[in-house]
């Protein structure tokens, strides 16, 4: 197949940045200041590792700067980063380092996001004296809405992850032929991140690397009742419910797909709680369309749990969007009353979890269209697919 290139083109950016700058007057703004390395690879296509030195973009109606430390300035030169470039020398350094922020003192009203610190805004309040800031969620809202260029690359992020999905249960076929050990939690989880990592590097150029390029969780038996568990040393067996939490990002653009499989023979518990997670996530995938608000969503999704008599073993959530960041708004949450938006992306991962026994989730990264939406992710949710024999 034909090298995809992670890196999408300046032109992009630019057009991300015109439609920023389209909407200052109406947030009632003049300029923005992110530090949010999400927002900064959102609106420049630079990604960093974010550490004590601060990296912070400033865009207003004429100009879009990237404050870096001269140690990123090469690094930001190498990912052809739109925007213009003003380095400091270190930090902390004889002078503050958001003081290099350029024509400061013109600009009255700037918003800011709400995960900015305090300690960060005091900075960037003494850095730009004449402004006013305020807490803008301009960006965050703007991500939401994926461009066609995002779209095609978290598609090849799920097709990456449907592979490393095949590949844990590839794995535990393989040593239950040659009649060997399982192998456990942890060797699970390297295997299918190598596995992931491999085909960018094969099939890809520009890689983007980020904070998990591609991985996961991996648990099995009553480790899984715990939602975020982590993989430890425990070793597959006979009977276990195992989960494989799974993902990556393709041009920092992530997706996750999780599925829960049994070894041998399910029994009737097994099948129980399995069916009605499958047939919540089922009704969940029916409720995502544009126009559908995320809190009615997640309560239809989850009802079908609590009708199963199953409610008392919930504890999440029905999903979440995914963008640059694995978790971001909207939140398919009670509270959330965002309305969902063509090309918005979405987990659908009801779960059950429990205590002693294991836990049960099937996750799909799902495309909001006008008319439902489309799995980006494939692999088989059924619990005959997902039954490795023994």
């Amino acid at each position: 197949m034909a090298s995809l290139s992670q890196r999408l083109p300046a032109e992009h950016y630019r057009t991300v940045q015109s439609a920023v700058r389209d909407r200052l007057a109406g947030a009632g703004l003049d300029a923005l200041c992110t530090e949010n390395p999400d927002d900064v690879a959102y609106l420049t296509g630079f990604f960093h590792h974010p550490g004590e030195r601060p990296v912070a973009v400033l865009l207003d109606a004429d100009r879009t700067v990237l404050v870096l430390p001269e140690l990123e300035r090469e690094h930001a030169q190498a990912q052809r980063a739109v925007a213009e470039l003003v380095a400091f020398p270190e930090y902390p350094g004889l002078r503050p380092p958001l003081s290099y922020l350029p024509g400061t003192d013109r600009r009255d009203r700037v918003g800011v996001p709400g995960s900015m610190t305090l300690a960060r805004r005091d900075a960037l309040a003494a850095a730009l004296p004449a402004a006013r800031l305020s807490v803008t969620p301009l960006v965050e809202t703007m991500r939401q809405v994926k461009y066609p260029a995002e779209i095609a690359l978290h598609a090849e992020a799920a097709r990456i992850t449907d592979r490393m999905l095949a590949a844990g249960r590839e794995l535990i076929e393989q040593a239950v032929a040659a009649g060997g050990t399982l192998p456990s939690e942890a060797e699970l989880a390297a295997h299918v991140g190598a596995v992931g990592t491999g085909i960018m590097y094969a099939e890809h150029t520009d890689v983007v690397v980020v904070g998990m390029l591609a991985g996961g969780l991996v648990y099995a038996g009553a480790n899984s009742a715990h939602p975020h568990g982590l993989p430890s040393g425990y070793r597959l067996r006979d009977g276990d419910t195992f989960m494989l939490s799974l993902g990556c990002a393709v041009g920092g653009r992530y997706v996750e797909g999780e599925r829960t499989f049994v070894l041998g023979a399910p029994t009737a518990d097994q099948r129980r709680y399995h069916d009605a997670v499958r047939e919540a996530q089922q009704v969940g995938a029916d409720a995502i369309r544009a126009g559908a608000v995320c809190s009615e969503v997640n309560r239809r999704c989850l009802q079908v749990i609590v009708d199963a008599g199953l409610g008392g073993y919930l504890r999440h959530r029905q999903g979440h969007g995914i963008g640059l960041g694995m978790h971001e708004p909207p939140w398919l949450a009670d509270g959330d009353d965002t309305v969902l938006a063509a090309n918005m992306i979405v987990s659908n991962e009801p779960g059950l979890y429990v205590p002693g026994h294991a836990g049960y989730r099937i996750s799909d990264s799902m495309l909001v269209t006008e008319t439902g939406a489309r799995r980006l992710t494939s692999y088989p949710r059924d619990l005959d697919d997902l039954v490795i024999s023994l």
